[in-house]
């Protein structure tokens, strides 16, 4: 009697590189493998948004005081304590520098490459609100200092708002201010530009990564479970 013999095979082992998912190849990491939190947006777009409009408003101020008022004629807003006064400032705040109108000039314009240069790398809301201030106040200065009388880096600024005892001052001194405060109690408080807060454990992206890079390690409870049905078995 002949017995029958099975067509049936055992499946093939496979390649071990054949089972390994996508981008575990240490040599061929795939690119697209991401298993952290997704990073912030960049804000530069923010950061140029904001300083456009307080640009935008500078100017149409500064051009509505100089077509409206007259120097040494304020007009009083709330009785004396707050006015419109029209005055061309050829120093810094407070009339400082007064001689040194070129070299405010340049600072301007240094101010205003350095935060483009950070707002590059920008991923906090806060920090673009505080940098876009900042920067949209610089080029509104910047700009009565290159095309305002007597002349180029020589122009002087038209500060038209008076407050009490306060020296007076235009939109743009006020963005600076604020913006710059802003930045400082971040700073205190520590947000950083990237995103994160000083203090509180690494970018988010790296601890997802870091922690999805750890192996699955079995918990103590399972492996003695598994030791004790293999003994009972025994």
């Amino acid at each position: 009697m002949m017995v029958g013999v099975s067509d049936d095979r055992p499946p093939e082992d496979k390649p071990a590189d054949s089972a390994m998912p996508p981008g575990d190849d240490a040599e061929n990491p795939s690119p697209t493998a991401d298993p952290g939190k997704p990073a912030a947006p960049l804000r530069l777009r923010t950061l140029l948004i904001i300083a456009a409009v307080l640009l935008g408003l500078d100017l149409l101020t500064k051009t509505i005081v100089v077509a409206e008022l007259t120097p040494g004629d304020p007009v009083p807003i709330i009785g004396d304590f707050a006015r419109l006064s029209l005055v061309r400032n050829p120093g810094a705040a407070f009339s400082m520098a007064t001689g040194m109108t070129w070299l405010l000039t340049l600072v301007a314009a240094a101010v205003v490459i350095g935060v483009i240069r950070i707002g590059r790398t920008l991923r906090s809301l806060w920090w673009a609100i505080g940098l876009g201030m900042v920067l949209g106040g610089a080029l509104g200065n910047l700009v009565d200092r290159l095309f305002r009388a007597p002349g180029p880096l020589q122009g002087h600024v038209v500060d038209f708002i008076a407050v009490g005892w306060w020296p007076v001052f235009n939109l743009a001194d006020s963005s600076i201010v604020c913006g710059a405060i802003l930045l400082v109690v971040l700073t205190v408080f520590g947000f950083e530009p990237d995103g994160t807060r000083a203090g509180h454990g690494h970018h988010p992206e790296a601890t997802a990564t870091e922690t999805a890079a750890e192996p699955d390690k079995p918990s103590d409870n399972g492996a003695n479970g598994t030791a004790s049905s293999k003994g009972n078995a025994a």
